[in-house]
């Protein structure tokens, strides 16, 4: 049989499939895509045993269905460098051979028998759909991402929680060192619900989902589908029940400063330079309108100082922070100025932007450190 298909459309959707895959697979088939030629265009599927992602791209011309599977590094690196142009395919379903043809040459791969690919496993009909725009999904990705963790052993703390209520969806991360925590009003869902995001499918979203579109999020117990206009996505759910991310929010917090959100950004990466680079400490000191930022690494005896204007009206404080999670949460954060928020050393800071947008509600969470003196 033979098809015809943009090369740079099959090419895009390829390379967004090939983001699902890993490069140690239980299952050599899983190297593979799933290619499946019927009404038209052909579905692209990429798996890892247990997430799932399916694209599909319409066809230029065709003369028949077919079904095989790939290796995505052959298919991917053969057509690299090709411009965008027609790309012709022929497939012999005895023979197992696929060759492309070019406009400047052909080349030639083996399939192999798509009845090998392991198929995807249905959502439960015990399941909650949510309808949401994509923008906001993607808000509470890119705001609650980096603060998920690494550590296998909390695999709860590993993926991105949402919580949905009737009125609003709240979307938390943590790893027991910081925390955020975004809250959008303007979905009004009719929901009570909730589950975790795995961290690599919050990853994968965060490079292949466009905005300005709708999304359908459907997930039962145990599994989750997320429903885009150019793609399907089905992956596991992490299981277990979230951390209580309000619960260690302070909400008595008497020292206060508003500081340029630029100006800070800049004097931490000169601070982080001399901050002991194990443990990352930075001493923060407000007094008097004035935010005195210190760093120093004993080990190597190099010490810096930074000091910014800040709007602060409250007794001295001091107070420990890593310089390097400081830098990323003010980076995350939009607006001009940031605010600080702390009740002593030895609580969390509470790091909100100055002027938050309407219907928007974001907030960060550091836990502190022991100052040395």
């Amino acid at each position: 049989m033979k098809f015809v298909v943009s090369s740079s459309a099959l090419y895009s959707r390829l390379a967004a499939a090939s983001k699902v895959m890993t490069a140690k697979n239980s299952m050599p088939i899983l190297d593979c895509f799933l290619f499946d030629i019927k009404n038209g265009k052909v579905t692209i599927t990429a798996s890892d045993g247990e997430k799932y992602f399916i694209t599909s791209v319409p066809l230029v011309d065709s003369d028949n269905n077919a079904q095989f599977c790939i290796t995505a590094k052959t298919i991917m690196d053969s057509m690299k460098e090709l411009a965008e142009q027609p790309l012709t395919f022929e497939f012999n379903p005895e023979s197992h051979e696929l060759q492309g043809q070019h406009q400047t040459g052909v080349f030639s791969v083996m399939t192999f028998d798509a009845a090998t690919y392991p198929a995807q496993q249905p959502i439960g009909e015990q399941s909650t759909t949510l309808e949401l725009a994509s923008d906001i999904l993607l808000t509470g990705i890119n705001r609650c991402l980096f603060a998920t963790a690494n550590d296998e052993i909390r695999v709860v703390m590993t993926g991105i929680f949402l919580d949905v209520h009737p009125e609003d969806i709240t979307f938390a991360g943590t790893d027991g060192r910081k925390l955020v925590r975004y809250i959008n009003r303007e979905v009004k869902t009719g929901l009570e619900t909730s589950f975790i995001l795995p961290k690599k499918v919050a990853s994968i979203l965060k490079n292949v989902l466009q905005k300005g579109t709708q999304i359908t999020i459907t997930f039962d117990n145990e599994k989750g589908l997320i429903h885009a206009e150019d793609f399907d996505m089905f992956f596991r759910l992490v299981e277990g029940r979230y951390p209580n991310y309000n619960g260690v929010i302070p909400t008595n917090n008497p020292y206060v400063a508003t500081v340029d959100r630029g100006s800070l950004i800049s004097a931490l990466k000169r601070i982080s330079v001399f901050c002991n680079q194990s443990s990352g400490l930075m001493k923060l000191h407000l007094e008097n309108n004035q935010m005195r930022l210190t760093g120093e690494d004993n080990d190597y005896s190099t010490r810096a100082e930074e000091n910014l204007l800040c709007e602060y009206h409250s007794d001295p404080i001091s107070i420990g922070f890593s310089c390097i999670f400081m830098i990323e949460i003010a980076n995350i954060m939009e607006g001009e100025a940031l605010t600080i928020q702390l009740a002593d050393p030895s609580r969390p800071g509470v790091i909100v932007p100055a002027e938050q947008p309407e219907n928007e509600e974001t907030l960060m969470l550091l836990m502190p450190m022991m100052l040395n003196d």
